[in-house]
C-alpha cells in the first residue's frame, strides 16, 4: 500500500495506518487482486491505470467517516471484480443522456452485487452514497430541471436489486423521477434482479429499460458503425455462441471472490474517535473507473476524412438562442453565495494553482524585462563597446536595440465546456483554474475573456417543438436552443468579473454541449479584437452530443461541424487554437492538444500550454501549427 505521507520511524506509525491496512486489504480481496496498488490521498477516490485511490483518513476518525472511506474502497473493489469493460464498451450507448443512465446503472449493479452477499459491504455503500448525495446538495433539490435522471434510475435499480431504500440525502431525488419511471419502466426494472450477475444480459435488459424511457433511439448507431467495430465478425460469432458459458463462468469468479473477501471484510475496526470532516468526494465515482471506457468512445465515427464538413450544418431556427451574460442569469445574492460556495469547494486546490499560476507569471515577467540586441550597424549607441575604437581603431562603432516585447498586445479566450458531464469536480476546478489564471495574465498586461457554453433545455427546447410543429420535416438541422454565457468580456478588469464564475455551480445550468457552433462563437469574438496576437483555449470533457438533434440526424452531425470548425480556425485564422480535453482525447480533433486523465491536472496543463506558447513567441521562434500531440498521463 502506498500512501502521500512521509514514512515513520518504526514503532511510530500514525493513528490511522491500521485502518488504512485493513481497508487496503479487504479492497484487494474483494478485488482478488494481492498486488493492487492502493494510496490515500486527499483527492476524490477513483480507480485508473491500476491504482486505486481513496480519501485520506482524518487524524480523529469517526465512525461515520470510516464508514465512508470504506464503502469507497469496497465500490471499487467491485468494479474491479464484477466488472467487464469490453462487454460495457459494446453495449454502451451513443446518446449522452442515455450513456449516463448507462453508466450509473452498471455501477448499481455491480455496488448491489457486494450488497447482498456481504452486509457490512451495503452499511458501507450506503454511507458513500448518502456523504456524495449530500456534497452535491441533491437533498435540496425541488425541481427535476435540477434532479439527474441518471442517479434517480440508479437508486432505483439499487433499490430493485438490494431491497435497499436510497440513502437519506437522495431521496428527494428519487422522489421527484420515481413516478414517471415507474410508468414507463417499471416492468424493465423488475426484470434487472434475474440477470445482474450477467453483464451482458444485465446490459441488453438496461437496453429495453431505456427504450422504455424514450432513449432508445441511440441504439440505432450499432449499425451505422459496423464497419468500424474493432472485433472481427470471427471474434462476434465467438463472442455469441460463448454467451451463456461466459455467464456462468463470471458468475461463479464473482461468487468465489465475494466469498473469499468476507473474512477480510469483517477484519475492519471501527473508531471511536472525535469528528472531522472527510475529504471531498463528489465527483460520479464511475467516471474515475480506469476502464479505458472513454479512450474507446465507440459511437465515435472513425471514417470523418472523407466525409463531407460544415456547409450542409444549420440550426432548424436560431430565434431562441441566446448569448447572455452571467450576471444576467443569476441575482446578485446567488451569485455571492455561489461564488463562497466555489471557493469553499476548491480550498486545497486553490493554493496549487495558484502557485502554478504564479509561477507563469514568473516567466511572463521575466520576458517583460528589457533586453537588447548588440553589435548593430544602426541604433542607438552602446556607450559600454567605446572602448574598442582605443583597442581597436579599425573596428565600427557599435549600437543597440532594444527588443519588442510584444506578447503584451495579446488576448486570450477560456471557452469552457458547460455540459452535464461536467457536473461535480471537473467544473469547479475549471472555473477556479480559470479564475486564477485571469487574474495571473491580468497582471502581466494580457487580456483574458472567459466564456462557456451549453443549451437552454434538455433534448430539445423550443427549437425542437418549433419542429414538432412544422411536421417534422427530415434532416432539420441542430433542434436544441444554444445557451453562450459571457462570465468575463476581455476588457472587464477581473475583480468585477470574479463572482460571475460562481454560477457554474448553479444546479440545472449544465445541459447538452454543442461545441462546433460554440468554437465558431469564442473565434468570431475574437477575430473582432484589435490585439495583434489572439489565443483561443477549448477545455472540454467530451466530444458534442444533443441528443435531441443526433436523434433525426445523421449520427456524426454535430462532429462533423466541429470538424470543420476546427479546420477553418488551424489552417485559415490568425486566432492560435489550443483544446485540452478532461477524460477525453481531443488530439484527434485538434493539431495542438493535450489530453488530462484527471481533472485535478488542469490547472497545471493550461499554465503550462500558455507558458509555451509565450516562451515560442519569446524567443523568436515561430508558432508552429503542427507540433506533436502528447497526453499527460
Amino acid at each position: 500500500m502506498s500512501s502521500n505521507s512521509k514514512p515513520r520511524p518504526p514503532g511510530k506509525e500514525g493513528p490511522t495506518e491500521p485502518f488504512k491496512r485493513a481497508v487496503a486489504g479487504c479492497l484487494r480481496a474483494i478485488a482478488k487482486q494481492p498486488e493492487l496498488d492502493v494510496a490515500f490521498a486527499a483527492e476524490r477516490p477513483g480507480y485508473a491505470a491500476g491504482k486505486a485511490r481513496l480519501p485520506e483518513p482524518s487524524r480523529k476518525l469517526t465512525r461515520a467517516e470510516a464508514a465512508i472511506v470504506r464503502g469507497h474502497a469496497d465500490s471499487i473493489a467491485l468494479r474491479i471484480a464484477c466488472h467487464d469493460p469490453a462487454v460495457h464498451r459494446k453495449l454502451a450507448p451513443g446518446g449522452q443522456q442515455a450513456r449516463a443512465v448507462f453508466e450509473a446503472v452498471e455501477q448499481a449493479r455491480v455496488e448491489a452485487i457486494g450488497s447482498r452477499r456481504m452486509e457490512g459491504v451495503a452499511k458501507n455503500l450506503t454511507a458513500m452514497l448518502d456523504d456524495r448525495f449530500h456534497r452535491g446538495k441533491f437533498d435540496e433539490v425541488t425541481d427535476r430541471a435540477d434532479a439527474p435522471i441518471e442517479e434517480a434510475v440508479a437508486m432505483m435499480v439499487r433499490e430493485r436489486l438490494t431491497g435497499l431504500a436510497p440513502p437519506k440525502a437522495a431521496k428527494k431525488l428519487v422522489d421527484l423521477w420515481r413516478p414517471l419511471i415507474e410508468e414507463r419502466a417499471g416492468r424493465a426494472l423488475d426484470r434487472l434482479e434475474r440477470v445482474v450477475e450477467d453483464q451482458r444480459r444485465f446490459g441488453d435488459a438496461v437496453h429495453d429499460m431505456l427504450e422504455a424511457l424514450e432513449m432508445g433511439e441511440d441504439r440505432s448507431r450499432d449499425s451505422d458503425d459496423d464497419e468500424n467495430d474493432d472485433d472481427s465478425e470471427d471474434d462476434q460469432s465467438k463472442d455469441q455462441s460463448g454467451d451463456e458459458g461466459d455467464a456462468a463462468e463470471a458468475g461463479d469468479m464473482q461468487r468465489t471472490t465475494l466469498e473469499d473477501a468476507e473474512a477480510a471484510a469483517d477484519e475492519l475496526p471501527d473508531s471511536a474517535a472525535e469528528a472531522a470532516d472527510a475529504p471531498s468526494s463528489d465527483m460520479d465515482d464511475d467516471a474515475e473507473m480506469g476502464d479505458s471506457e472513454s479512450a474507446a468512445e465507440p459511437w465515435r465515427p472513425r471514417n470523418a476524412h472523407n466525409e463531407p464538413r460544415g456547409p450542409d450544418y444549420k440550426p432548424f431556427t436560431p430565434k431562441f438562442d441566446e448569448t447572455v451574460a452571467a450576471e444576467d442569469l443569476c441575482e446578485p445574492d446567488e451569485l455571492d453565495r455561489l461564488r463562497g460556495y466555489l471557493d469553499k469547494q476548491l480550498s486545497n486546490l486553490q493554493g496549487v494553482v495558484a502557485r502554478l499560476a504564479n509561477r507563469l507569471q514568473r516567466r511572463l515577467m521575466a520576458q517583460q524585462n528589457r533586453s537588447w540586441e548588440f553589435d548593430l550597424e544602426e541604433g542607438q549607441l552602446d556607450v559600454a563597446r567605446l572602448s574598442r575604437i582605443v583597442t581597436d581603431p579599425m573596428h565600427p562603432l557599435s549600437f543597440k536595440h532594444e527588443k519588442d516585447t510584444n506578447f503584451r498586445d495579446t488576448v486570450v479566450t477560456l471557452l469552457l465546456d458547460n455540459s452535464g458531464s461536467m457536473r461535480g469536480r471537473p467544473i469547479t476546478v475549471a472555473a477556479t483554474c480559470a479564475d486564477i489564471l485571469a487574474r495571473t495574465l491580468e497582471r502581466c498586461g494580457v487580456k483574458v475573456e472567459i466564456l462557456g457554453f451549453t443549451t437552454r433545455a434538455w433534448k430539445g427546447g423550443q427549437a425542437r417543438e418549433a419542429w414538432l410543429g412544422a411536421g417534422k420535416p427530415a434532416n432539420p438541422g441542430r433542434l436544441n436552443d444554444l445557451r453562450h454565457i459571457i462570465y468575463k468580456s476581455a476588457d472587464a478588469p477581473w475583480r468585477r468579473a470574479r463572482k460571475n464564475l460562481g454560477l457554474m455551480m448553479r444546479e440545472g445550468l449544465l445541459k447538452e454541449n454543442i461545441d462546433g457552433e460554440a468554437l465558431d462563437w469564442a473565434h468570431k469574438r475574437l477575430l473582432g479584437r484589435s490585439e495583434q496576437r489572439k489565443i483561443l483555449m477549448m477545455i472540454s470533457d467530451g466530444a458534442p452530443v444533443d441528443d435531441s438533434t443526433l436523434s433525426v440526424n445523421p449520427g456524426n452531425y454535430l462532429e462533423r461541424h466541429l470538424r470543420f470548425i476546427i479546420e477553418e480556425i488551424e489552417q485559415r485564422s490568425p486566432v492560435e487554437l489550443i483544446a485540452i480535453g478532461i477524460g477525453h482525447d481531443v488530439t484527434r480533433y485538434y493539431k495542438r492538444a493535450v489530453t488530462i486523465v484527471d481533472a485535478e491536472e488542469l490547472g497545471g496543463a493550461m499554465t503550462e500550454k500558455l507558458a509555451e506558447l509565450f516562451e515560442e513567441q519569446a524567443g523568436g521562434a515561430p508558432v508552429h501549427r503542427r507540433m506533436p500531440r502528447r497526453r499527460i498521463a
